[in-house]
């Protein structure tokens, strides 16, 4: 009997049923963020990171341009099981002419439609509102300047504009996220006039209706950023009653709370009340200081709240994370092949009778099968799903990555 046949057979015996769970993962697309693969610098040429945001790191083998970024992505991919989708910032466009933000447009990223397009990959979008002369104080959307305001206004207008042909050329909804760095460093003398203008630029923002079949708008919170330690505009008690008043999705990102907060004990409260959520995934340590994602006991927790709520198709996954002192490739694979086997263990969860548990107050019983369900063999099922994918399975994706990072990656100065 081989590996898998005998996990099935344990499985089956607490009511799961192994190639159901197979076939649900399949159906996942997770969003890779292209920032991973060169620290975040996009291709404007634009200078160094600001906006309370840092990478750490200078392993070799950045990528330098769309070229190499791409390249890189295919690698990833190649070591990746079943088909996902990109996340890209605007900062990624790739164009020859001098095109500041508030003047983009889609014809500035055809050619990552045509890599996706060739690839059956999807592309959900972000605005960047950071790293830019007009964000160098830290504001933008509730900068009392109504100029700068209205820059910015104008960058996501264009931004959801290029969102929405993402969705129509590639047939999948892209989501368009929006993440602002604005806040103070020290306390502030209002709190409440950045975010009335900050209100308002929302407003003007989404006035302009997309269609909902090929995009949907979502806003993220965070608690802080680096240099705007005291005070957010944009915190999670604005964005999810933003969120709820004008119907888009709140973005829960693990990393832009409060150490002692868990978004898996967010999700099940978020999903009674919306029709979809969105996520990025990271791994915050002390802080939100973006690590590869670990198959760690909240990511495990996070894809159990999606399945136990049913809620595959109702809940948006994205990766944010960048860590240059790594090989950055590795990276990409280690973090999504990790939310990969964390939806997994989720889905080889016998999730009923764990509930039947809990409502008949059997909780020795629950606390039994829930400790046992932890060493089943989920590694054999997972060994299966790589193999069916035609990806290495366990550590054998080390010698590829060594092998591209000494044939390409090292050569890169």
């Amino acid at each position: 009997m081989s590996r898998l046949e005998s996990a099935k057979e344990l499985y089956a015996s607490v009511g799961v049923d192994v190639e159901a769970a197979l076939e649900r993962l399949q159906k996942v697309r997770i969003s890779m963020h292209c920032w991973q693969g060169d620290d975040v610098l996009g291709f404007e040429n634009a200078g160094g990171l600001s906006g309370g945001i840092a990478t750490t790191g200078n392993y070799p083998g950045r990528a330098r341009n769309a070229d190499e970024l791409m390249a890189d992505m295919d690698k990833a991919f190649s070591l990746i099981p079943g088909k996902h989708k990109i996340n890209l910032h605007a900062s990624y466009a790739i164009t020859d002419e001098k095109v500041d933000r508030n003047r983009l447009e889609p014809k500035h990223f055809v050619p990552w439609v045509q890599y996706a397009k060739e690839r059956g990959l999807g592309l959900d979008f972000n605005p960047t509102l950071f790293s830019h002369p007009k964000a160098a104080d830290g504001l933008t959307l509730s900068h009392p300047d109504s100029e700068i305001r209205q820059f910015w206004v104008e960058h996501c207008k264009a931004t959801r504009k290029i969102s929405e042909y993402f969705g129509i050329q590639l047939g999948m909804v892209s989501l368009h996220n929006l993440w602002i760095p604005d806040g103070y460093k020290n306390i502030p003398a209002d709190r409440m006039l950045p975010r009335r203008r900050l209100k308002q630029s929302l407003d003007a923002i989404y006035a302009e209706k997309r269609d909902p079949r090929y995009m949907v708008d979502s806003v993220e919170s965070k608690v802080f950023g680096l240099g705007l330690e005291s005070y957010t505009v944009g915190s999670h008690e604005f964005y999810m009653n933003y969120a709820a008043k004008n119907r888009i999705l709140c973005l829960l990102d693990n990393g832009h709370y409060h150490p002692t907060e868990t978004v898996s004990d967010k999700i099940s409260s978020m999903l009674l009340f919306a029709d979809q959520l969105a996520l990025h995934v990271t791994r915050p340590v002390r802080w939100d200081s973006d690590h590869v994602v670990l198959l760690e006991d909240e990511l495990k927790e996070i894809a159990r709240e999606i399945v136990r709520c049913d809620a595959l198709d109702r809940v948006l996954i994205g990766l944010d994370f960048f860590d240059a002192s790594i090989n950055r490739v590795a990276a990409w694979v280690i973090g999504m092949r990790n939310m990969q086997k964390a939806l997994l263990t989720a889905l080889l969860m016998p999730h009923a009778t764990l509930t039947q548990l809990q409502d008949e107050n059997r909780f020795y019983e629950l606390m039994v099968l829930t400790e046992a369900l932890k060493t089943y063999p989920v590694g054999d099922v997972w060994d299966a799903f790589c193999e069916q994918n035609d990806v290495p399975v366990r550590e054998t994706l080390l010698e590829e990555v060594r092998q591209y990072e000494k044939e390409v990656l090292l050569k890169r100065v």
